[in-house]
Order: structure tokens, then C-alpha cells, then sequence
């Protein structure tokens, strides 16, 4: 009994598993099976649309062949007038071995055309294979970590573009010109697929994407291997240039060097297969349009799919970060300190996601906008108080932790109103995790020793990707480093090392994936910054400290006002000229020693 059951645990432990995955990825595989229903049902009106006798192409008989197979009716088929050939259920149509008559043809061609001749077979060939596809989507962007949180949008996206690049092949492989492999090449659109994917979602999104998508191709394609290199060659090149732009025009250089990387690929490809063609000067001019276009067209439609998507692109994020957005004005304007404050965490954060490999332009957009909430109520933040006033000092520590939450909450309704990417809404949401704020915590404490820690928590979530965990970290850095007295660089990496240590201990990095080898380095960054932020000027010669000069000169001008007469008195005339004064000595002076 005993064995029995050790012997059902593993059949049960997996299916637990399946269970449990199913849970976490619902919304994905309801978004895989209902891109698979659009593909089969691309697929069907492909195998009805092709002429086939048995899972073979009418293309491949004419009269006076020799027959190559024998094909029997499968079902009987009256005359008509289009066709007035009668085919009898189990009547041999050719004979393999004999050359195919005229009316053997026809009645091939009958049958043909015949919808009850839908070729099952063929159809679900191309199902399994989609399935299998459709399964090595899901397990690549569920299972493969990604250092960052897969949004649906992004799936709905991928979907979206793989059944428009099927479809494309599918239906324009029907036009007799395109039907070859190589003439197929000039109206795959899957550059232009990739190289908004990359753009909107990143490289190692693009990368998985293409090899997805270049399969796809493959089975569209009739599983031609040529068009399965092309499109998975231009693909990972498209996913590779666009890595390090960061202006729009740069757009106009990608799309030449698309057009240039389509004409080598096709090239060597016919080179590969020894391809004699004769169109072939028409094709490469083709695939040189099809890559320019890719990029012309990824630019113009970009800003309406960004919008629609609310992502996070390149593009967008410089626009965010310009400071002369009317938001970054008015928390300038509103609250000084903050406004300081946030453009030293981006800064901070920039500078540490560069060095840990992470999208650093993303975090200094995240950091700047991350306190616009503070605007309604600035005096209550530290940043902000002038002469060391301080409202809190006149409210309970319950008030004050409520003050201080709220403009979490708020700095997300308003990047909600302002339709910020979803990527910088969650790091503004996320900047404080779900801490404690301890000082208002212990205050309250010793009121009321059985106060709610709950009550003076933070209301969001633990960082879930590098970039906001990051500017967690530069916030807390930035602002406790204010206060730290002769700061330098040993004071400094030990402060900036227990900050780090506290935010670890109370698992606010938990969920962001960051390594003890990213922490190091972010932790060096902050220290390199903050040292040439706070080093000690050089004192020049001479400098003296304008208040300390000031009090000298008011003793000095008491001083002789009360001893004139005695001065008077005590040292001898001198006339005007000897007694002129150049910097601390007369005149006589400087000329006597030269």
C-alpha cells in the first residue's frame, strides 16, 4: 500500500505543478489559445483555398505523365455542368506506372476542386506545429527570467504581430509571383514586427520573439527553409541595430542598414542554394524597400502603439525626460527641496543601472516623477522645510505617517492622469515598498505601546524589477546622506552599506532580482557620486569667512571711535600721500621693500 502510494506521489506532485502554473499563467494561455484559434483559422482557409488530390497539389499531374502513385475515389461525385465527369466511390482515377489521360486529369481536377477533398492531413500537420510553437512561446516568456515583470499588453502585442506576419505569407504566397521561395522574401513583414518589439519591450524580448516568429514563416511558408533563414537572420540583426538609439532620426540610419543587411542576406542565401533566378535584380530591390520601409514605418507607427500600449520606449522616456515638462515646473516651483531632491535620485539611479546593466534611463524618469505627489502638502516633508520648522512637531505621529503615505498614493493618481508609461507608474508606486516609517513608529509607540505597525507602513508593494529597486535605494541613500556629518568616503560607504543592509533585512528587495554583485556596484556608484557631491572645497589664500569678516569690522569700528583722541595723541602726523593705503601697507612701504 505504502508503495503504491510512493509510486502515485510523483504523478501526483506533477500534476500539482501543472496546476499551479496554470493558475499563475492563466492570462497567458487564454491569450495563446485564442492566437491559436486565429492561426488555424488562417490555416483553414489555406488548405481550402489549394487545389490538392490526397495531400497532393494538382500541380504536380498533367496529361502524358507518367504516374508516380495510384489515387482511387474516395467518394462518388456526380456530373455537373461546370465539370459533367462522373467519379464512382472506389473507381481508380490514374494507375501508377501509366501515363495520365485526359480524362483521368479531369476527374484529378474534379476532385480537386471538390470541397469534400479538404486535406485533413495537411491541416493538421500545421496545427501540431503551431501547437508546439504556441507552447515554446508560453514556456520562454513565463520560465525564462527576464530581470523585469512581463506585462500582458506585451503577449497581446506578440500575438498580435505573429498573426499578422502568418497571414501575410499565407495569403500572399497565393499571388503566383510571390509563390516561389526566394520571391516570398520581398513581402515578409517581420522586421518591422521585431524592430517595434525591441523598441517598446526590450532586446532579449526581441531576440526570443524572432525565433517565434522565423518558425512561423517557416510553416507559412510551406516549410521552405529559405525564408525561415531570411526572416530569422533580419529579425535578430533588426532586434541587434536598434540596441543603443536614442533619437528618432536614428531611425533613417537603421533603415538603411536594414535595406543593406537584406540585400547581403539575400545573396548569400542564393548562393547557398544555388538558386539560378532570373527576377533576381527585382528581388533584391525587394528586400533592400522591405528593410528601409520596416524602419520608416516602426517610426511612424510607434507613437500611436506606445500610447495605446502605455509602455515604456526609448523615445518616450527622453521626452519624460526633459526637464521643462510642465509637471517638473510646477514641483519646482511648489516644492524646491523635493524637485532638488529627485533630480539627485535620478542621477543616482542612472548612473547605478548603467553599471549593473539595467535600463538606466528608465530609473532616472521613474526617480524624477517619483514625488510629484508631495506638491499638495511640501512643508511636511523634510526636503522642504526652512529654519528647522517642522509641522510635525505640533501633530501626532499617526497624522503625520498618514501625511507622509498619502503622497505615495498621490504621486500615482497624478502619473495616471498624465498617462506615464506603466514601467514608471510602478516605480513610483513601489520607491517605498512596503516599510515602516520607524522614527514616527517609535514615537507613537511610546504614546500608545499597543499602536498598529500596520498603520505606518508604506501602501505599496516591494520593488519587482531592478530599475525600481534601485531607486529605492537612491531615494533612502540621497536623503539620510543629508543628514550624515563630515561626509567622507569611508563615512559614507559605511552609512551607505547599513542602508542597504536595512532595506535587505526587511525584504524590500525581495522581488526585484537583484544580486549581491549588482548591490556592490550600485553600492560603489552612490558612494563615487556622493563623495564629489559633498567633497570640501579648497580654502584659496586669504579667503576668509564673510561673517567672521563682518563681526571684525564692527569691533574694529567700535574700537576706534572710542580711541580716536588717543591715537591722535599717541603717533605723529603723517601727511596724505605717506599715509595712502594699498591692500594692507602704505605706499612707502611698498616702495621701500619694492
Amino acid at each position: 500500500m505504502n508503495r503504491a502510494t510512493s509510486n502515485l506521489n510523483p504523478f501526483k506532485t506533477f500534476f500539482d505543478d501543472v496546476g499551479n502554473f496554470v493558475k499563475e499563467h492563466y492570462p497567458v494561455i487564454i491569450l495563446c489559445v485564442l492566437g491559436f484559434i486565429a492561426v488555424s483559422v488562417i490555416n483553414f482557409f489555406d488548405i481550402t483555398m489549394t487545389q490538392t488530390i490526397s495531400s497532393y497539389h494538382i500541380e504536380e499531374f498533367e496529361v502524358g505523365q507518367i504516374a508516380d502513385r495510384t489515387i482511387f475515389a474516395p467518394k462518388t461525385i456526380p456530373a455537373d455542368e461546370m465539370n459533367p465527369v462522373f467519379i464512382e466511390e472506389g473507381e481508380k482515377i490514374i494507375r501508377k506506372g501509366f501515363p495520365i489521360t485526359e480524362e483521368g486529369y479531369a476527374k484529378l481536377q474534379k476532385m480537386a476542386e471538390s470541397p469534400i477533398y479538404l486535406d485533413y492531413r495537411q491541416f493538421a500537420n500545421s496545427e501540431l506545429f503551431v501547437f508546439l510553437l504556441a507552447s515554446m512561446w508560453v514556456l520562454l516568456f513565463t520560465c525564462v527570467p527576464f530581470n523585469r515583470k512581463i506585462h500582458l499588453r506585451e503577449m497581446v502585442f506578440q500575438v498580435i504581430c505573429f498573426v499578422l506576419v502568418f497571414a501575410c505569407i499565407t495569403f500572399g504566397t497565393k499571388h503566383q509571383y510571390f509563390s516561389e521561395p526566394f520571391t516570398m522574401l520581398v513581402i515578409i513583414p517581420a522586421s518591422l514586427m521585431i524592430l517595434m518589439d525591441a523598441i517598446l519591450y526590450g532586446q532579449l524580448s526581441a531576440i526570443f520573439f524572432s525565433f517565434i516568429i522565423s518558425f512561423g514563416v517557416f510553416n507559412a511558408a510551406g516549410y521552405e527553409i529559405a525564408p525561415f533563414l531570411f526572416t530569422l537572420s533580419t529579425s535578430l540583426a533588426s532586434s541587434i541595430i536598434v540596441r543603443k538609439i536614442e533619437k528618432r532620426m536614428d531611425m533613417i540610419l537603421v533603415s538603411a542598414l536594414l535595406a543593406v543587411f537584406n540585400l547581403v542576406t539575400v545573396v548569400i542565401l542564393a548562393v547557398i542554394f544555388n538558386e539560378q533566378l532570373l527576377h533576381l535584380p527585382v528581388i533584391l530591390v525587394g528586400v533592400a524597400l522591405n528593410g528601409f520601409l520596416s524602419g520608416i514605418l516602426t517610426l511612424a507607427l510607434l507613437t500611436p502603439v506606445e500610447l495605446i500600449l502605455n509602455t515604456a520606449s526609448i523615445f518616450r522616456l527622453v521626452d519624460l525626460s526633459d526637464t521643462n515638462t510642465p509637471i517638473l515646473k510646477k514641483l519646482y516651483q511648489t516644492a524646491n527641496g523635493t524637485y532638488n531632491h529627485s533630480m539627485n535620485v535620478g542621477i543616482l539611479a542612472e548612473n547605478a543601472c548603467r553599471e549593473i546593466g539595467s535600463n538606466g534611463l528608465l530609473a532616472k524618469v521613474g526617480a524624477w516623477y517619483h514625488d510629484v505627489g508631495k506638491m499638495d502638502q511640501s512643508e511636511y516633508f523634510t526636503e522642504n522645510q526652512i529654519d528647522g520648522i517642522n509641522p510635525h512637531d505640533k501633530i501626532a505621529p499617526t497624522l503625520s505617517a498618514s501625511i507622509l503615505r498619502s503622497h505615495v498614493k498621490k504621486s500615482v493618481e497624478m502619473a495616471r492622469q498624465m498617462h506615464l508609461p506603466k514601467q514608471v507608474i510602478d516605480i513610483i508606486e513601489e520607491h517605498h515598498g512596503n516599510s515602516i516609517m520607524a522614527w514616527f513608529y517609535t514615537k507613537a509607540k511610546e504614546l500608545d505601546p499597543n499602536v498598529n505597525a500596520i498603520d505606518f507602513m508604506y501602501p505599496g508593494n516591494p520593488p519587482s524589477s531592478k530599475e525600481a529597486g534601485v531607486v529605492m535605494l537612491a531615494d533612502t541613500v540621497e536623503a539620510a546622506c543629508r543628514s550624515l556629518d563630515n561626509p567622507t568616503e569611508e563615512r559614507l560607504e559605511k552609512f551607505i552599506s547599513k542602508l542597504i543592509n536595512d532595506k535587505m533585512e526587511h525584504g524590500q528587495l525581495d522581488c526585484c532580482a537583484l544580486t549581491f554583485s549588482d548591490l556592490n556596484r550600485i553600492k560603489a556608484s552612490f558612494v563615487k557620486f556622493l563623495v564629489g557631491f559633498y567633497h570640501n572645497r579648497v580654502k584659496y589664500p586669504n579667503q576668509k569667512d564673510p561673517d567672521e569678516k563682518e563681526v571684525q569690522k564692527t569691533d574694529v569700528k567700535n574700537s576706534s571711535d572710542n580711541s580716536e583722541t588717543a591715537e591722535k595723541a599717541d603717533k605723529p602726523v603723517k601727511s596724505e600721500k605717506k599715509s595712502a593705503i594699498l591692500g594692507d601697507k602704505t605706499l612707502n612701504e611698498v616702495k621701500l621693500h619694492g
